[in-house]
């Protein structure tokens, strides 16, 4: 009876034949969203290649190497997710603000410009040695290069720089003309922090200990920092939508998810300082608060089930609210539980750089921010296409894409969480430690069931892109 009432008391939206965006200037979103899922096709491509390259050494060398493939694929990973948050932040600001874009055509341009400093970035990376390409690229006279995800050239960096600038131009124009609401000002708060930490990118002082001091304030502070925010905003803004829970209730959650991921997050850097040679005091402040850092993601969880549960109106775009609610789990199991298994520094003494540290990295990144952009994505690109969800038979197809990608990405972790095992044992505890290399020949089990997972997690991205062009309904 309970739940008949429930069910009779939500508002129910048919799926509109033809629906049209709030407002119109929503529509340069789309190229965004299309790239990001393109480039992350190809990052999933080179990760299949990486994958390989771990149990046959010589493929594809010495046209690709491996230092080559895991560049690639680590900055399309980078590069995809931020086309993704830059065309959530062009669909959801004018909505937020009342208001349209400050300037399409602005945003239309600083697109191409990105879409092709990053494609040719990537060409230079498989076309010419990397200290060909640095000396090429001006690397000598502004020296930013080198270093594990900021290896962009510093001519891409500036791009980088004039991207961000015209972006957050054009969205701050826009918000400030506008209506100011709590989801649109965290965004914005997001986004202007990824831009000015990346600025750390330049600075690459010959002390090694600085260097990877600074470093940090990139890398963590984006991935543990200003991108929580930036996801704490599309997911608020898609809830928001999908339930139609009062705004109010959203937003005291956001209130406070926020104020923890800031908390944490920021001495949390902390545990990156344990063995750079930095003070030892680090050890004590880094491990008691990234200790705390599952907290915000277990909030995200719990915020996102609390909306679902109390939603006022039944969404029609059901694949949406289903990729709203894994990123609650799967950023809570990634980046909360598997960052703490090897966060305090006696645990972290064994574990740094194994196998482990690689599962943490997958699950997180997964959970928290490529699903997300997904989520937006299936929420979003329907309505740009002139419905408010896919077809029935689309949106199946699209839960299947769910279920391959995300139980894949379990068992990619779940792999290399036990080849991490195993590797600290037998590299780091054992009487009679094996070399590294030793180690990896003991563990291509591990490496090629985390292969065949990955070719899983590759069948379900395809499905997703042909779950948007999958038609109408067959009528009964």
């Amino acid at each position: 009876m309970t739940s008949l009432a429930s069910a009779a008391g939500r508002q129910t939206t048919p799926s509109a034949a033809n629906v049209q965006l709030k407002y119109r200037s929503q529509a340069v979103a789309k190229p965004y969203f299309t790239a990001a899922i393109g480039l992350f096709v190809g990052q999933i491509i080179f990760g299949l290649v990486m994958g390989l390259q771990y149990v046959i050494g010589d493929f594809l060398f010495p046209a690709i190497p491996f230092n080559v493939a895991r560049m690639v694929h680590t900055n399309l990973l980078i590069v995809w997710l931020l086309f993704g948050f830059m065309g959530a932040g062009y669909y959801l600001i004018p909505e937020e603000s009342e208001r349209e874009l400050h300037s399409p055509k602005l945003a239309i341009a600083t697109f191409w410009v990105f879409l092709v400093a990053g494609a040719l970035t990537i060409v230079g990376y498989l076309a010419v040695p990397y200290a060909t390409l640095a000396q090429m690229t001006g690397n000598d006279l502004l020296p930013t290069m080198g270093r594990e995800f900021l290896e962009q050239p510093t001519i891409t960096k500036i791009g980088i720089v004039l991207v961000a600038l015209s972006f957050l131009f054009n969205l701050s124009m826009t918000v400030l003309k506008g209506r100011k609401t709590s989801i649109s000002m965290v965004m914005m708060l997001g986004l202007w922090g990824l831009a000015i930490f990346f600025l750390f990118s330049f600075y690459n002082p010959h002390n090694l200990v600085l260097d990877k001091y600074f470093w940090w304030w990139v890398v963590h502070l984006w991935v543990e920092g200003v991108w929580e925010l930036i996801m704490g905003a599309m997911l608020a803004f898609v809830l928001v939508k999908v339930t139609g829970v009062d705004r109010e209730v959203i937003e005291k959650w956001l209130y406070v998810i926020i104020a923890m991921t800031l908390i944490t997050g920021i001495i949390g850097t902390g545990h990156h300082y344990f063995w750079i040679g930095t003070p030892a005091y680090w050890q004590v402040w880094g491990s008691a608060f990234s200790a705390l850092e599952p907290i915000p993601f277990f909030m995200m969880t719990l915020f996102a089930f609390n909306m679902v549960n109390k939603r006022r109106r039944e969404h029609p775009n059901k694949a949406a609210v289903l990729w709203a609610l894994g990123t609650g789990v799967m950023s809570f199991l990634g980046a909360g539980v598997w960052g703490f298994l090897h966060t305090l520094a006696p645990v972290n003494y064994l574990t740094h750089g194994t196998q482990i540290t690689a599962s943490h990295g997958h699950m997180a990144f997964y959970g928290a921010y490529a699903m997300v952009v997904m989520t937006m994505i299936s929420y979003a690109m329907p309505l740009m296409r002139g419905r408010e969800a896919n077809s029935n038979r689309a949106q199946v197809v699209e839960m299947w894409s769910f279920w391959l990608m995300t139980i894949a990405m379990v068992f990619i972790t779940l792999f290399l969480t036990a080849a991490g095992i195993l590797q600290v044992w037998m590299q780091r505890m054992g009487d009679t430690p094996l070399s590294f290399m030793a180690t990896q020949d003991k563990l291509a089990f591990f490496y090629w069931l985390r292969e065949g997972a990955g070719v899983v997690f590759f069948i379900g991205l395809l499905l997703y892109i042909i779950s948007f062009f999958v038609g109408k309904d067959e009528a009964r």
